[in-house]
């Protein structure tokens, strides 16, 4: 069985402990958590399971990784702290653990990373032998394998569009909806994570994956965005109130340009409400989220993909499928010699030895 340690106990936190606790090649041997109320409580009861896994979590980095796990799910977020979430993972592996982790954008491809990025983490490898694979839904599955897998089905294949369209009050993430995305902020708010640049810094990785994967050369990465206001104030069950006049939707695209035209695409729909923007694309059965393909070609393909969790939440499901891509990687990780891999080297495998199996 190999040891694993789930770092990080919040939206994906949670998911990633019932996936290690439901993998047939794992064993949950620690928690770590940061909010000292965590501290001491069951992991079992901490993953939202009905039952005691018999793993008390922890604050004690150092003792918990100097017990030599054979890998590490980084569940902590690095959305507004990718220093610390990079030092945290460099950590894990200076301890000789494998890491999964959607944490670290700059790393989906490892290729193209920031060299002061990449090389820290390459240093680490080196010294102590372990391996880091960083991926998620969207960015992650999303758009890499999902796509790629879709477009072998096709004689031709003009572009691929991968959609993710979500009500984000179902995100239990507030800080960063309303100040990461900017729902509810006044339209001359500029939303960190739509500045000029930052969509292609997130996303961009993907696109080169799916260019490298299907043997094509980029022009450039080009970004499009759009922002709706609300039309009138609206209060939502999870996050409250948001204004009239405030941000209620975003859409934008992150586009691969081969020969002049857009023919690889990232887009996001992001509403706060589903009265905003009705105008623009909604999944096909209505619900509050969903992550779509779409391959114009012949056969024109459309998948979709609408995950639920936790209550039937969507946002939920999605992380459960990130965790899902990455919890299912480990022991295929633990047999590989050490490195730095991405999407197109980690296969998605089916789900063995879980067939059958009921939810936790």
């Amino acid at each position: 069985m190999i040891s694993t340690v789930v770092w990080g106990t919040g939206n994906v936190g949670r998911a990633a402990i019932r996936a290690v606790d439901a993998h047939p090649a794992l064993r949950l041997t620690g928690v770590l958590v940061h909010d000292p109320a965590k501290v001491g409580r069951d992991a079992g009861e901490l993953g939202g399971l009905d039952r005691d896994l018999g793993v008390a979590a922890s604050d004690d980095v150092g003792a918990v990784l100097g017990a030599r796990p054979d890998a590490v799910v980084y569940a902590a977020s690095g959305d507004i702290r990718p220093d610390d979430a990079l030092a945290d993972i460099v950590r894990a592996l200076r301890a000789g653990a494998v890491v999964v982790t959607p944490a670290l954008y700059a790393l989906y491809d490892p290729r193209n990373a920031p060299p002061e990025v990449r090389d820290l983490v390459l240093a680490a490898i080196a010294e102590s032998g372990g391996s880091l694979f960083v991926s998620g839904i969207d960015p992650g599955w999303g758009n890499d394998v999902l796509p790629l897998l879709i477009s072998g089905l096709g004689s031709t294949v003009e572009t691929i569009r991968c959609q993710e369209i979500f009500d984000y009050s179902t995100y239990d993430q507030p800080d960063s909806v309303r100040y990461l995305v900017g729902m509810g902020q006044p339209m001359d708010y500029q939303p960190p994570m739509l500045a000029p640049s930052v969509p292609t810094m997130v996303w961009g990785g993907q696109i080169r994956l799916m260019a490298r994967a299907l043997g094509v050369e980029l022009d450039e990465i080009r970004e499009t965005l759009d922002r709706r206001s609300l039309d009138a104030t609206v209060t939502t069950t999870s996050m409250g109130e948001f204004e009239a006049g405030t941000q209620g939707a975003v859409r934008f695209e992150v586009q691969g340009i081969v020969a002049g035209q857009p023919r690889l695409v990232v887009e996001h729909v992001t509403r706060i409400h589903p009265t905003c923007a009705p105008d623009w694309p909604v999944p096909a059965d209505g619900g509050a989220g969903a992550h779509r393909v779409i391959i114009e070609g012949h056969p024109r393909i459309e998948v979709t993909v609408e995950a639920t969790d936790e209550d039937g939440n969507r946002s939920a499901g999605g992380n459960a499928t990130a965790v899902g891509r990455l919890v299912g990687a480990i022991d295929w990780l633990v047999a590989a010699k050490p490195g730095l891999y991405d999407a197109l080297d980690v296969p998605l495998r089916p789900a063995v030895g879980k067939l059958g199996r009921k939810h936790p």
